[in-house]
Order: C-alpha cells, then structure tokens, then sequence
C-alpha cells in the first residue's frame, strides 16, 4: 500500500470535479450534492472533510463526512458517508485507512463522536466502530447505525 497516496481534498483540491464524479458513479447522488458538501468543506464553512486514496492520479477508495446521509435520526451526526474502494483495490486495508483518517482528523477539530450508517456487519467493528442501533432511511427496511467515540 505503499505506493497509494492518502489525502485530504484540501490537500488536493484540484481534483475536486474528478472526486464529485467519481463518488457519484459509485453511489448515484447527484454530482452536484458532492459538489456542494465538497464546496463548504474547500472554503472553511464545514470541517467535515473528503478524503481520497490514490494510485498515481487514479481515485482508488474514498469517503466523506457530512451533515446526515439519508437517514431520520438528524441528532446523530456528522456522518461518514459514501464508503468505496474500487473492487481490484480491495481486502489492501484502504477503506480501513481511509475511516482513520476521518476519525483522526474530526477528534483533532474536537468533533466526536462520528457515526455511519451501513448494511455491512463485521467490517466496520475492526477499525474501532460500535453499532448503535437501527435507523430508517430511504429504504423500507431500518440500516445499522454505527458510531466511533
């Protein structure tokens, strides 16, 4: 993993169109919802931030923290959201890297704890989250709801 270039988008933010395009391929949401929770992040009116692995210039993994993904219970937040790594990239610990990198970097702006919502059981308790209860969001059926301290 060596060769894999982990940033913030302040870092780079540059690439911020590409990373807009790139999360809405994996997910749907509209580029410009990106574009916009990117936006607030660039100019300093969030700290909730994007983070992104690279292979050379190549988006290969990445998440953001916002608001609330998608989900009823408005007094859990911020989230992390929008959770991928490119299927040959995978089982390599990216994602695992990218999470604590988000936890890191809200506790050092003294916003904790975090939470995520997920279908996923068993991979997220390794890097350190809780599940914390059901939620409802845009599905029928209530998501796990996960929080790091």
């Amino acid at each position: 993993m060596e060769e894999y270039i982990f940033i913030k988008l302040r870092e780079r933010p540059e690439i911020k169109d590409a990373a807009a395009q790139w999360f809405h391929e994996k997910w749907g949401v509209p580029v410009e919802a990106y574009l916009e929770c990117m936006d607030a992040y660039l100019v300093g009116d969030t700290e909730y931030g994007w983070y992104l692995c690279l292979d050379g210039e190549k988006i290969i993994g990445g998440l953001g923290v916002i608001e609330n993904d998608f989900h009823e219970r408005k007094d859990l937040s911020p989230n992390v959201c929008a959770v991928y790594t490119e299927e040959d990239y995978r089982k390599q610990g990216i994602a695992g890297r990218l999470l604590d990198m988000a936890v890191e970097d809200m506790k050092s702006k003294d916003i904790s704890p975090i939470y995520l919502v997920t279908d996923h059981t068993g991979f997220y308790e390794r890097y350190g989250w809780e599940f914390l209860c059901m939620v409802k969001g845009n599905d029928p059926e209530p998501t796990r709801m996960y929080v790091h301290y």
